[in-house]
C-alpha cells in the first residue's frame, strides 16, 4: 500500500493523537520536582550548572551513591521551541540507581536562536558535564532532544573530537534524523528550517563519528513519522559504518516512550548504560 503525507502538521502533531495527550507535560512536572527535592536533600543534585551566559545555559546534575561509573546526558523535546530541564529530572532514577552520574540541560529555543545554536549549546553543556563526571559517557534524548544528541555524534559536530571520543553510546528516543519534512510544516515559522540548515543539521544526512554506536528507540504507538524517522537513522548509519539498532516499544506512545528511563531494571536504561 503507498504512504504519502498528505497533512505534515498532523503527521507531527502528538498531544492531539493520543488519548488524554492534554495532560502532558503537565503530568511530569510533579514527580520531577519531587526527584529533585530528594537528591538536593541527600546532597547529590548540582543544580543550575552554567556552560554559558544565556540564563537558559544552565544544567542540573544527579550524583549516585559513590564514584559515578560515568556519565549520563539527557536531552529534552519540546520541538525546539518550549520546555526546559524541570519536567525531566524523575528521569535520571535509573541511571543514576545503576551508579552513573545523570545532566539535563535546558538550552536556548527558537525563535531566539536557530537549530544549529542550539546544537552548539547542547554540545557546551555535555563538555561542562564531563568536566564534573569521569568514565565514560551515555547520551539520551527525546524527540528533539534525539535529534540533538544524534548530532553529537556526527562528523563535524560541534562537539569537540575528544569529547566524542568518550561517548560509548547514545540512545535517540523518538528522535527526529531528518528536518527537511518539518520545513513544511506550520512549526517552521518559529523553527526557520531552510535548506542549508536541514543539509547541515540532519543527523541522518550526515556521517556518523567512527565508532560510533545508536539505539533509535521509539514506541510502536507513535506517529508514523516518527516510527520512520527512527528507522531512517538506524538504516542510513548501519550503511556508513556505525553499530545501530532500531527498537519499537510496543504500545507507547510519544509521551510515555520515556517513561522507563526512571525503572534502572528497564530495557531501554540497560541499551543506555549496559
Amino acid at each position: 500500500m503507498l504512504y504519502a503525507v498528505k497533512d505534515w502538521d498532523n503527521a507531527y502533531a502528538n498531544g492531539p493523537n493520543i488519548a488524554g495527550g492534554e495532560r502532558w507535560p503537565g503530568l511530569w512536572v510533579a514527580p520531577a520536582e519531587a526527584y529533585r527535592a530528594e537528591l538536593a536533600g541527600q546532597g547529590r543534585a548540582m543544580l543550575d550548572i552554567a556552560y554559558g551566559a544565556h540564563d537558559r545555559q544552565r544544567l542540573d546534575l544527579f550524583l549516585p551513591e559513590g564514584k559515578p561509573k560515568g556519565l549520563v546526558v539527557f536531552v529534552h523535546g519540546g520541538y525546539w521551541m518550549r520546555l526546559d530541564k524541570s519536567f525531566w529530572s524523575h528521569l535520571a532514577q535509573g541511571a543514576v540507581a545503576r551508579g552513573h552520574a545523570v545532566a539535563m540541560p535546558s538550552y536556548r529555543l527558537c525563535p531566539e536562536v536557530g537549530i544549529a545554536d542550539i546544537s552548539a549549546d547542547v554540545a557546551q553543556a555535555i563538555a561542562r558535564a564531563m568536566d564534573e563526571a569521569d568514565g565514560p559517557v551515555a547520551l539520551t534524548g527525546h524527540s528533539a532532544g534525539g535529534h540533538l544528541v544524534s548530532r553529537m555524534i556526527c562528523r563535524g559536530a560541534p562537539l569537540a573530537s575528544e569529547r566524542q571520543a568518550r561517548i560509548t553510546s547514545v540512545v535517540s528516543i523518538s528522535g527526529l534524523h531528518d528536518l527537511r519534512p518539518l520545513q513544511r510544516t506550520a512549526m517552521n515559522d518559529t523553527l526557520r528550517i531552510d535548506d542549508a540548515t536541514a543539509a547541515s543539521e540532519s543527523p541522518a544526512l550526515l556521517a556518523p563519528i567512527d565508532g560510533a554506536r545508536v539505539t533509535a528507540w521509539v514506541g510502536g504507538a507513535e506517529r508514523n513519522e516518527f516510527r520512520r524517522q527512527a528507522q531512517l537513522l538506524a538504516n542510513i548509519w548501519t550503511g556508513l559504518g556505525a553499530a545501530t539498532v532500531y527498537v519499537e516499544a510496543p504500545d507507547r506512545h510519544h509521551f510515555d516512550v520515556i517513561d522507563d528511563l526512571a525503572d534502572p531494571e528497564s530495557a531501554l536504561v540497560a541499551a543506555l548504560v549496559g
